[in-house]
């Protein structure tokens, strides 16, 4: 169903459309121009996964935006691009679920506040490697299955509350470790993975404090590149700014700058989505006639 949304008091010059999408071609061509800040939206359209995502597209005066609430993975994630006042008209019917874990530029911070508790709000910077530039360094770096998940858990568990990894994000993505006395202490895995769209999402990189300085991290961290590089030509990794240890690490791999946004959980404000519905249910019966949703800002 397409969504016109108004902004302002001039309605004819502050309609904003939205629409989902539904078709992958059309979606693939949009991100194309932004690939490597696009990364996890492009693994999205893999067939396995993209019948767990809902992709909505807000166009109006200011320009276009498009919205994607993810499900797949290691859990709800919202990714937006475009324009920020597009994206607002998107937000405004489809904010999505309560908590997510978000991606967007910072020029999109300030809409996105409107909706949202952005719980880590540092600057991030987005990284990207290739055949070509990677370093690789070898270590003491072990591949990590199923079987590994409560040691994983553990692991990632050291500094924060408990985490819930399944043997079958370890089996679909890809994880390597490296032990000390038969005990797992440093890990680097992927948030996302699609041999079919080419597409791999470093991350998950950690090392129990006690282990930390050794190489422990660039060891892991390498033979997880290693490995979706051979079958994946976008491959990327986000860092803070001010993590020089970790920038250290990834630019010795031959990691190479492309571009800062925020990565950050984020936590819906309208805790049980009444606002949202409300409106998609106005619009709704205002623009029955016309099969359309109609709002006005």
């Amino acid at each position: 169903m397409t969504t016109t949304v108004s902004r302002g008091d001039e309605a004819a010059d502050t309609l904003y459309t939205v629409e989902p999408l539904r078709d992958p071609v059309e979606i693939r061509e949009i991100l194309q121009s932004d690939r490597p800040y696009a990364a996890y939206a492009l693994a999205q359209l893999d067939p396995k996964m993209f019948k767990l995502n809902e992709w909505f597209r807000a166009s109006g005066p200011s320009g276009t935006a498009m919205l994607l609430h993810s499900r797949s993975g290691i859990g709800r994630a919202l990714f937006a691009v475009g324009d920020p006042r597009a994206l607002e008209a998107a937000l405004k019917l489809h904010p999505g679920p309560r908590f997510a874990f978000g991606s967007l530029y910072p020029e999109h911070r300030p809409v996105v506040d409107k909706y949202f508790v952005v719980t880590r709000p540092q600057t991030m910077q987005r990284m990207s490697i290739t055949t070509g530039s990677f370093r690789p360094v070898d270590g003491p770096a072990i591949r990590l299955r199923g079987r590994d998940a409560s040691a994983v858990n553990r692991l990632y568990s050291v500094e924060g509350g408990p985490t819930a990894y399944r043997p079958g994000h370890l089996e679909e993505g890809v994880y390597y470790g490296a032990e000390v006395d038969g005990r797992l202490v440093s890990i680097a895995g992927t948030h996302v993975v699609s041999n079919n769209e080419g597409v791999a999402v470093v991350g998950n990189v950690f090392t129990h404090p006690r282990y930390r300085g050794g190489g422990l991290a660039t060891a892991v961290t390498s033979a997880v590149t290693q490995e979706v590089l051979q079958s994946c030509s976008l491959v990327v990794l986000t860092v803070e700014e001010d993590n020089a240890p970790a920038c250290c690490v990834y630019d010795q791999l031959g990691y190479q700058p492309e571009c800062t946004l925020h990565e950050t959980p984020l936590v819906r404000k309208d805790p049980f989505g009444l606002s949202s519905l409300i409106r998609r249910t106005i619009a709704g019966w205002r623009g029955r006639d016309q099969r359309k949703e109609l709002l006005e800002g």
